[in-house]
């Protein structure tokens, strides 16, 4: 059967998503548009394809016991010089990406897995590119807000041309929804009560 490269992230939705996507393009980032906008729960890694069911049930048990929550987003950070990443940063949600990421990687489930570093949630707009470029990320998206309900996260894979694909929407509380069509924006919905 094979591996695959797998990832599990929370979409940043339109019209934050396209827009922050574009500016990453534009600061010089060669994998900006082969990666949709997101909040890692589960870097990439590498699973058996036979796997993808089990991983699959597990994540519908994580989102059936997710509730939908606040997101925020708000001004840069920088994980220089350890990292050669600049970031817009999550000022509201942070937790519940916390307790998200936790539950995904849980050493009892089927992608069970250390992390390089402590988790930090955030929206990559700049990795591995010039300095120049990196500090221009920062200094043009410090003033940078979005915000919106978060009401899932989705599982997503990475092809063999280097570009990630959603694979499956996990809604809070839900059973899974089909993975949405390209260029379709995400319905806001409501915030309920945790």
């Amino acid at each position: 059967m094979g591996t695959v490269t797998i990832g599990v992230s929370i979409a940043v939705p339109e019209p934050h998503g396209s827009l922050l996507q574009e500016r990453r393009a534009g600061f010089g980032d060669p994998a900006a548009h082969g990666i949709p906008t997101h909040i890692t729960l589960l870097p990439p890694t590498e699973v058996e394809s036979g796997d993808l069911a089990a991983i699959e049930a597990h994540l519908t048990e994580v989102a059936s016991a997710g509730r939908p929550f606040a997101m925020r987003l708000s001004g840069t950070g920088t994980f220089r010089p350890l990292s050669p990443v600049v970031f817009v940063q999550v000022v509201e949600g942070a937790e519940a990406c916390t307790w998200l990421q936790k539950q995904v990687r849980d050493a009892s489930g089927p992608v069970a897995r250390e992390l390089q570093f402590p988790y930090h949630p955030h929206v990559t707009v700049a990795h591995g590119i010039a300095e120049e470029a990196m500090d221009r990320a920062f200094a043009e998206l410090a003033d940078y807000e979005a915000a919106w309900p978060c009401t899932g996260f989705a599982l997503y894979e990475q092809g063999a041309d280097g570009v990630w694909r959603r694979l499956r929407d996990f809604t809070f509380g839900k059973s899974p929804l089909p993975a949405q069509a390209p260029g379709r924006s995400m319905r806001s919905r409501r915030l309920r009560a945790s």
